[in-house]
């Protein structure tokens, strides 16, 4: 048997254990609940909150407060100085260094043996498993992986603790089938200077036989440009001709799109999105042709969901997976096989289906604008910025958004900073697309718009290209799980970069 048609056999045989928690979410995320809860009983964090007493998910919101990082972090100091037992069972010596946006302070989120191989390795196998399920005729296994990972290098904390990126811990406990398969080396994909690894992995993967790649889609677009530049192809199809999936995650893809079509070229090529975090793999498009994620409900992540109107109160209402509505947007709380416990994750869902539960990420609990009550989130804005390149022809590399105050006229705007690709043609009637497109998709937006009183018209500040890639660096956050903040409420990040826009000017 080629070994191409044994892989596809072996990791096809989980499609039946995925159909099951589809079939029965709430049985799965029961049997979950108690397991996670036995398992951490003798830990400090469970004879603190006493687990060995509770019986049920009203039990459990009693004994445990809903908690950000923050709040964890004196469990965590604990852990990083080396001792055990103290959120979950089993030995921990990895933290993932988790910095998302553009924020100074960096969290240290543990991730257990189980957590690697119960929910991140697992959802990097399930996404094969439903691809080959789709795809009966892919090839991916007789070809290479290319993974775009993070920056940083494993550091220790101690003699038995280590942090880096996610990516790196990964890299660094890979599977020996997976690591067969992967490149560039770990000495280049662990690489600390972005800019240096750059140059080593589009040298060390243009003679490779490449069918997939792996990454965040604004660091993988400057690889490709990369390759593409330095060995004097026309698209990346030339250099690895047998390229056919894309899978990504970490920020939306609607901008990005239409520069991966691009710069990619003619011929099949699927794209595949997970919905995956240091804190735990939660999502994954099962179908390639539908833009929502499958949630994970077996990962040893046991799932509530906050209102919005509920964020900010001292004790605010969670509801379970079978009390959600479709097309509302929640703040997902998570307890983990790693020891987050009721965990405030910080990002924004809404249903799109369920039975089976399937959502889109809609944004950050952080990162929206709410300075005029259009309740903007990250969603909103992704799809206007597609539905304005789509109109006008334009591509866009990154953008930020805060709101200006008039103080004369009183009310305010939106003012958006963007790094263009490629230009519009004409830059009003980007905007009026933009405009017209978030009206479309965020009543309250289209309502605070009427009439200009309340939210004027948008402002466009248009930036030279690679003013976002300098922006990072300056900020010491380039490559791998480091992002450009979207949304804002305060005008800090706008400013820096409008700031850094009039110093290249």
């Amino acid at each position: 048997m080629p070994l191409n048609s044994l892989f596809s056999w072996f990791i096809k045989k989980r499609i039946h254990q995925i159909e099951l928690f589809m079939k029965y979410p709430m049985e799965v995320q029961g049997e979950l609940f108690t397991r996670l809860i036995d398992e951490a009983a003798l830990t400090r964090f469970g004879l603190e909150h006493d687990f060995g007493r509770i019986r049920t998910l009203k039990d459990f919101k009693a004994a445990v407060p809903i908690r950000t990082y923050e709040d964890f972090k004196p469990y965590v100091d604990r852990l990083r100085e080396g001792d055990q037992n103290v959120l979950w069972p089993s030995r921990l010596k990895w933290f993932a260094k988790s910095s998302g946006t553009t924020d100074a302070r960096s969290k240290f989120i543990p991730v257990s043996k189980e957590a690697l191989e119960e929910c991140h390795y697992k959802g990097g196998k399930d996404l094969l498993a439903l691809y080959y399920h789709q795809r009966p005729t892919a090839n991916l296994y007789t070809g290479k992986t290319l993974v775009v990972g993070g920056s940083s290098k494993i550091n220790p904390f101690n003699e038995e603790g280590y942090t880096g990126d996610l990516s790196a811990i990964i890299i660094r406990n890979l599977p020996i089938w997976v690591e067969l398969r992967r490149v560039p080396s770990r000495d280049i994909a662990l690489m600390d200077n972005w800019e240096e690894k750059i140059e080593a992995m589009a040298e060390a993967t243009a003679f490779e036989d490449v069918t997939t790649i792996v990454g965040v889609p604004s660091w993988t677009l400057v690889l490709l440009k990369r390759i593409i530049e330095k060995h004097g192809a026309n698209n990346i199809k030339d250099v690895w001709p047998n390229l056919e999936l894309y899978m990504h995650g970490g920020v939306s893809f609607k901008p990005y799109r239409n520069q991966f079509e691009k710069i990619i070229g003619s011929g099949s090529m699927n794209y595949v999105e997970t919905y995956n975090a240091s804190e735990g793999f939660f999502g994954i498009q099962d179908r390639i042709d539908e833009e929502d994620l499958l949630l994970m409900l077996d990962y040893g992540i046991y799932y509530e969901f906050m209102p919005m109107e509920e964020l900010g109160k001292q004790n605010p209402r969670t509801l379970s997976l079978n009390e959600v509505e479709i097309g509302v947007n929640y703040a997902i709380i998570i307890s983990t096989n790693a020891g987050l416990w009721r965990y405030l994750l910080g990002d924004t869902v809404k249903f799109t289906s369920k039975y089976p539960f399937r959502v889109q990420v809609s944004g950050r609990t952080k990162h929206h604008i709410n300075a005029f009550g259009e309740e903007l989130m990250v969603e909103n804005a992704d799809y206007a910025i597609s539905k304005a390149s789509e109109a006008t022809g334009a591509h866009v590399s990154d953008y930020t958004v805060a709101p200006i105050f008039y103080q004369e006229t009183g009310g305010g705007a939106h003012e958006w900073v963007i790094e263009f690709d490629k230009e519009p043609h004409d830059v009003s009637e980007f905007l009026k697309h933009l405009d017209e497109a978030l009206k479309a998709v965020n009543t309250d937006y289209e309502a605070k718009r009427a009439f200009d009183l309340n939210l004027k018209t948008p402002i466009l500040r248009s930036v030279a290209k690679g003013t976002f890639y300098e922006w990072l660096k300056i900020q010491g956050k380039l490559g791998g799980q480091h992002k450009v903040p979207r949304l804002s409420n305060d005008r800090f990040h706008v400013e820096s970069v409008l700031k850094l826009r009039l110093q290249n000017a």
